[in-house]
C-alpha cells in the first residue's frame, strides 16, 4: 500500500513539473515552421500607401528575401514552400498602440491586473516583465491580424515605460521585440469638472494642484539631466531609467486631454531637449493643428468606434477625425481604449476612417507604418520591404472590412502562426459531440 502511495506522488510530481503551455492548447501560436515560405498571386498591401497585384512575396529566416510581380519573379519550388493566394490580399501585421494587452487579464478582478504601480512617479517600472504571454486574448487578436502590441502603463503622473512586444513567444523574454519604447506621462488636467446638485450641472473648477505637479515634473525632468551628466553617480533607477529620452532611445508619449496642456506638454518637452515625442488624444488635438505640424507630433487617437468627448460636437467627429488630421500632415496611428476585449476591432477602427475621408491605404497606415514608425521600429516592421521581418497574413478579403477580414495565413518573422483559438476549438470540440455539421 504503501509503495502505491509514494508511486502516485511520485506520478503527480512529474506532471505538476512539465511545463505549462503543455496545458495551455488555446494560446499555442505556431507551427514551429520557419522554412523558405513564398505568397503568390494576391494582392499585395505593402503599408506605406502602394499596392502590387499579382503579387509575390517570398521570405527566409524570418525576414523578407524577395517581393514583386508574377511577371517578373520566378521562384524554385525547391527552394520555397509556395501558397497560391490568387484572388485574397496579403497585409503587415497590425499594431497596436497604448495597450494593456498582456498585463491586464479580467480588469474587475486585481490579481489579474498589472497595469498600475503604487506611486505618482514610476519611470522605471518597465511593463515586459509583466507581460502575459499566455493570455486569452492573444489568440484572438492574432485571428485579426493583429501581431505586435506596445503594451502601456497607466496612472500617476509619469506612469512608467512601455514595451514593444509580438504575440508569439513562450514567455515575456519570447515575446519580447523591443524593450523599453516609450516613457508614458499624463499631462495634469488644468480644470477639474464637479457635478453641482442645486443645479444639476457640471461646472469646471481651475485645478489648485496643477502648477505644483508641473513644477513636480520640472524638478523630476531637470534632476533626469543632471544625473546624466554626473561622472561618479549614486545608483538611481529612476533617473537612470530615463536616460533614453534625452539620447534618443526612448520616446515621450504625452497624455494630454485639452489645447492649453497639449501646448504646454510639448513645450515642456522641448525645452527638457527631448525630440522623439507623441501625442496620446482625441478632438482637442484638431484645435491644435498646427502647432503639432509646426513640431512635428504624431498622433495617438482613440476608437473610431467611440462618440466623442463633448456634447456638442458632431457625432461623427471620432470617425473623422483621423482624416482631419492627416490630411494637415500629421502621422496619425489608431489605438483603442475602453473593454480590452474589443481591442480586436483595431482594424475596423481604420476601416471607419477609410470610410470617413481617409484613404484607404493610409487607413491601413494608422495600424501599421504609422504606428511603427511612432515606436521607431518602422526599419524591420509595419510595412513588406525586402529585409524587414516577415510579419504579415493573407485575408480572403479587405482586412479593414468586418464582412470580409478572414485570415487564411499568418506569420510572425516567418514562422506560421496557428489561427485557431480557444473559440474555434471548442466549436470544434462541441460540435463533434453533439453532432453537428454531419
Amino acid at each position: 500500500m504503501n509503495f502505491n502511495i509514494h508511486y502516485r506522488l511520485l506520478i503527480l510530481t512529474a506532471i505538476c513539473c512539465l511545463p505549462f503551455n503543455l496545458f495551455s492548447q488555446g494560446n499555442l501560436a505556431t507551427k514551429n515552421t520557419k522554412e523558405p515560405t513564398a505568397l503568390v498571386g494576391g494582392t499585395l498591401h505593402i503599408g506605406n500607401g502602394k499596392v502590387i497585384t499579382n503579387a509575390v512575396i517570398g521570405f527566409n529566416n524570418g525576414k523578407i528575401s524577395v517581393m514583386g510581380t508574377t511577371d517578373s519573379i520566378n521562384l524554385d519550388s525547391g527552394t520555397y514552400q509556395i501558397f497560391d493566394v490568387t484572388g485574397q490580399h496579403i497585409y503587415p501585421g497590425f499594431i497596436l498602440l497604448n495597450s494593456l494587452i498582456g498585463i491586464q487579464e479580467i480588469s474587475a478582478v486585481p490579481q489579474s491586473n498589472d497595469t498600475n504601480e503604487e506611486g505618482n512617479i514610476n519611470p522605471n517600472l518597465n511593463t515586459a516583465y509583466a507581460f502575459n504571454s499566455e493570455s486569452d486574448y492573444l489568440p484572438v487578436l492574432r485571428f485579426n491580424g493583429i501581431f505586435t502590441v506596445e503594451t502601456a502603463p497607466v496612472g500617476g503622473l509619469v506612469s512608467g515605460t512601455s514595451s514593444v512586444m509580438k504575440l508569439d513567444g513562450g514567455d515575456w523574454e519570447e515575446s519580447l521585440y523591443k524593450f523599453g519604447a516609450a516613457i508614458h506621462i499624463n499631462w495634469p488636467n488644468s480644470m477639474r469638472s464637479s457635478f453641482d446638485e442645486a443645479t444639476l450641472t457640471t461646472q469646471l473648477k481651475p485645478n489648485s494642484s496643477y502648477n505644483t505637479n508641473i513644477e513636480e515634473l520640472k524638478n523630476l525632468f531637470n534632476q533626469a539631466k543632471a544625473y546624466g551628466k554626473e561622472v561618479n553617480k549614486v545608483p538611481n533607477l529612476k533617473l537612470q531609467s530615463m536616460q533614453g529620452l534625452f539620447n534618443g532611445t526612448l520616446s515621450l508619449f504625452i497624455h494630454a486631454e485639452s489645447p492649453k496642456e497639449i501646448i504646454e506638454s510639448i513645450q515642456f518637452s522641448k525645452e527638457m531637449g527631448i525630440d522623439h515625442i507623441a501625442l496620446v488624444s482625441a478632438e482637442s488635438a484638431l484645435l491644435v493643428k498646427d502647432f503639432l505640424k509646426e513640431h512635428k507630433i504624431p498622433v495617438i487617437l482613440p476608437p473610431t468606434h467611440s462618440m466623442p468627448d463633448q456634447d456638442d460636437m458632431d457625432f461623427d467627429m471620432r470617425y473623422k477625425l483621423p482624416y482631419l488630421l492627416a490630411k494637415e500632415g500629421i502621422v496619425v496611428a489608431i489605438s483603442h481604449t475602453g473593454m480590452l476585449s474589443n481591442s480586436i476591432n483595431l482594424p475596423f477602427y481604420a476601416g471607419v476612417a477609410a470610410a470617413y475621408g481617409l484613404d484607404r491605404e493610409d487607413a491601413l497606415k494608422t495600424i501599421s507604418l504609422n504606428a511603427a514608425k511612432i515606436l521607431k521600429v518602422d526599419s524591420t516592421l509595419g510595412s513588406l520591404e525586402v529585409g524587414k521581418d516577415a510579419t504579415l497574413f493573407v485575408s480572403e478579403g479587405d482586412a479593414l472590412d468586418i464582412r470580409t477580414n478572414k485570415l487564411t495565413h499568418a506569420f510572425i518573422q516567418g514562422k506560421r502562426m496557428e489561427l485557431e483559438g480557444k473559440q474555434q476549438s471548442q466549436y470544434k470540440q462541441y460540435s463533434k459531440s453533439l453532432g453537428h455539421n454531419e
